[in-house]
């Protein structure tokens, strides 16, 4: 697609539409123009909506009483962040393993609530999860340079791959991203899953949701290399919004190499062109 297709509506509704969050639906605690009038269009037609974010820092139920508050209705099971698939792999791919998680505290907490070990003790642990962790220190490090690097034991594994969580005004913080390089960087450990987007298990888990084929199914989303390069590699239709990070952007899918189906200037766009319930203001 090049950039005079900016602006380019479906000519039809979907089936099922995944939406990133922070920098598409919202940014900080204000919702993005078109928003409100995209959602409630879908949720009142019926269609499946399953809302993705690689933000570990707060619990699915967080999300629901965000969005809420900001006028969106919105249940549990239409929020999938990287605390459900990070906890949800390592019951289906590591049990019994103990873990360290640098992180925020709703990983730990949903991480106990699945009975999955946590220690720090670099002699017994078998996984290292790096995250977005707001009190990364340098005893965190430590434990897990010991466990990788001293004892030659397990993984490291990763929530997100993001680089900096967008704030309002171009502010921002860095991310998970981060604390990934510092552990690659000290250990020679490279890390070996992923459990956001861009990577298949993020996606293989919100399609599970679904009642829908790929090609009945759109991803919408701010950022090309998360949002967009998933539904790209998953086969299915996207939608790159040019809000949150990609505000400003002359978008240029030669140099990126990822190219969306869509190109919207706001989220409502989304909205097919026979659809006259909402209008572009």
């Amino acid at each position: 697609m090049s950039v005079d297709k900016v602006g380019d509506r479906p000519e039809d509704f979907y089936d099922a539409y995944l939406f990133d969050l922070d920098g598409t639906i919202y940014l900080g605690e204000e919702l993005l123009p078109g928003a409100r009038e995209l959602l409630d269009s879908l949720r009142a037609r019926g269609s499946q909506r399953v809302f993705l974010s690689n933000n570990p820092t707060k619990s699915p139920q967080m999300y629901v009483d965000k969005l809420r508050r900001l006028g969106i209705e919105v249940e549990l099971d239409e929020i999938l962040n990287t605390i459900i698939s990070t906890v949800g792999w390592l019951q289906a791919n590591r049990p019994g393993a103990k873990v360290f998680p640098i992180s925020d505290p709703p990983l730990i907490a949903a991480l106990e609530e699945a009975g999955i070990e946590i220690s720090d003790n670099p002699a017994e642990i078998d996984i290292v999860i790096a995250s977005y962790d707001h009190d990364f220190h340098y005893r965190k490090l430590q434990i897990a340079f010991d466990t990788l690097w001293k004892h030659g034991r397990g993984e490291l594994i990763t929530t997100n791959p993001d680089r900096y969580c967008p704030f309002p005004n171009g502010n921002g913080e860095p991310d998970a991203a981060g604390v990934v390089a510092a552990i690659e960087a000290t250990t020679g450990v490279k890390c070996s899953f992923n459990m956001g987007k861009p990577d298949q298990i993020m996606i293989d888990v919100a399609m599970q949701r679904l009642a829908a084929s790929p090609e009945r199914t759109i991803m919408v989303g701010d950022r090309p290399t998360t949002d967009i390069k998933m539904a790209v590699n998953a086969g299915i239709h996207s939608a790159l919004v040019l809000t949150g990070e990609s505000q400003g952007l002359v978008y240029d899918p030669v140099k990126t190499g990822i190219t969306p189906t869509f190109v919207l200037r706001r989220i409502d766009e989304l909205l097919p062109i026979q659809n006259t319930s909402v209008g572009n203001c």
